[in-house]
């Protein structure tokens, strides 16, 4: 099941967005070389190794630029790739097929350079019962793509964006005055406006969490920055009652350990924040 974001009302949004960023009032490269009625074929290859992503995607850029456009589907999203296979043919109007060119490249290339990235640190921690989730750590206008290659390399997403989930980390404490005032006048803004929100707190150090463990009230707590030592304390200290989420200069070299602490959730920004694009090419046939 699609997760509430990825609607096809937000895809098509998008697209129509970067399309008009990119064509602006007219692919004149394409207007101007190619007669209007020129028919081709294009071969998506792949030049790279790792995990397809944005093939579903690909295939809605390209209808939505022209629907008499023909796909044929060799790949699709989730499959692992190497170099030299063709993940897709695209037949039709030349100048439909290169107005679409850049942004199908731009969002696959991206997407799937998250999604390989993802796979990797999943497979990391896998026989633990932590999961891999994203941050909101992402590029302006293109979450939607990001968090959705997320789920296609295998992690979790975390809250969506500032309106779906509460969270309150070391600055909202702060300018709250204190864990107990930032949970308690959270609740009861929750409870007036009627939203059914999960709240999550960053906890920097044991004495947090204990302050956190006798406010309550709560449905996550992050263990921000702690040493393995500090978290297998803190979650001790939990006890069960609320959910764990570690975070903070997780790398590589101590996503396993932290797994192996016990918590939840291990979330790492840099699932999108600093991937590499996988090299991927649209060739005429």
């Amino acid at each position: 099941m699609r997760p509430a974001y990825l609607t096809d009302a937000a895809i098509q949004s998008f697209i129509a967005a970067a399309l008009a960023e990119d064509i602006g009032d007219g692919d004149h490269s394409s207007i101007g070389a190619i007669p209007i009625n020129t028919k081709s074929t294009a071969r998506l290859l792949i030049k790279d190794k790792g995990i397809l992503a944005g093939v579903e995607l690909a295939g809605k850029i390209f209808f939505q630029v022209d629907p008499s456009l023909e796909l044929s589907f060799l790949k699709k999203d989730g499959d692992v790739i190497t170099k030299g296979e063709v993940a897709f043919e695209v037949k039709g109007n030349a100048r439909s097929i290169l107005a679409a060119e850049r942004l199908v490249l731009n969002c696959m290339q991206r997407m799937s350079g998250i999604a390989t990235y993802t796979h990797r640190l999943c497979k990391l921690i896998e026989g633990t019962s932590a999961k891999l989730l994203d941050t909101r750590k992402t590029t302006p206008n293109f979450r939607l793509m990001e968090k959705w290659a997320v789920l296609i390399g295998g992690g979790q997403n975390h809250r969506y964006a500032l309106y779906d989930m509460v969270m309150l980390k070391d600055n909202h404490i702060d300018m709250a005055g204190g864990i107990r005032k930032a949970i308690e006048n959270t609740r009861t803004y929750l409870m007036e406006k009627g939203k059914p929100l999960k709240i999550e707190i960053e906890t920097r150090n044991l004495a947090e969490v204990e302050q956190v463990m006798q406010v309550g009230g709560v449905d996550i707590i992050m263990l921000d920055n702690m040493t393995t030592d500090e978290m297998k304390k803190a979650i001790e200290l939990i006890g069960g009652k609320y959910k764990t989420e570690a975070s903070g200069g997780i790398t590589e070299l101590t996503l396993r350990d932290v797994a192996e602490c016990g918590v939840n959730y291990i979330s790492i920004g840099a699932l999108t924040h600093s991937v590499k694009s996988l090299d991927l090419s649209l060739k005429s046939v």
